[in-house]
């Protein structure tokens, strides 16, 4: 096994983990670049580091407060790594609108983020967010 490769794959296991599921504010100072870009940052937000941790700490985790990152598969290749995950939660506070229903929800994802020294450079995704929504305001 590549060492390259595998050190990737265990610093994006790390950022879902501390940064997503914990919300430490330190993991990402240590994970993501200054000049980070997330390509598909959701609409509104800054395409940089500030703006992956806003959407993370000030939209998903206060309406998510008991989020968990559930890592099914990743592929890695160069610097690259590809991860399909899902998000599990209650939906305890606002979310694009909706308030609070108390529903526990299962949000799909895959990133693929691209990483230099140790960190974040790159960052592109696929966010099944209209699943959330069906499942946050249906009966």
């Amino acid at each position: 096994m590549d060492s390259e490769v595998e050190r990737n794959k265990a610093i994006v296991t790390r950022f879902n983990k501390e940064a997503i599921e914990e919300g430490r504010l330190a993991a990402f100072d240590e994970l993501i670049d200054d000049s980070f870009i997330n390509h598909t940052a959701p609409a509104g937000m800054p395409r940089g580091r500030d703006g992956m941790i806003r959407f993370i700490l000030d939209v998903l985790r206060p309406a998510f407060p008991d989020l968990r990152v559930e890592i099914y598969d990743q592929v890695a290749e160069g610097d690259k790594v590809v991860t399909r995950k899902a998000f599990h939660a209650t939906h305890a506070g606002t979310f694009m609108g909706v308030l609070a229903t108390g529903k526990t929800i299962r949000f799909p994802v895959i990133d693929i983020v691209r990483l230099g020294d140790g960190k974040y450079i790159e960052h592109w995704g696929i966010r099944d967010t209209h699943s959330v929504l069906q499942q946050i305001t249906q009966s």
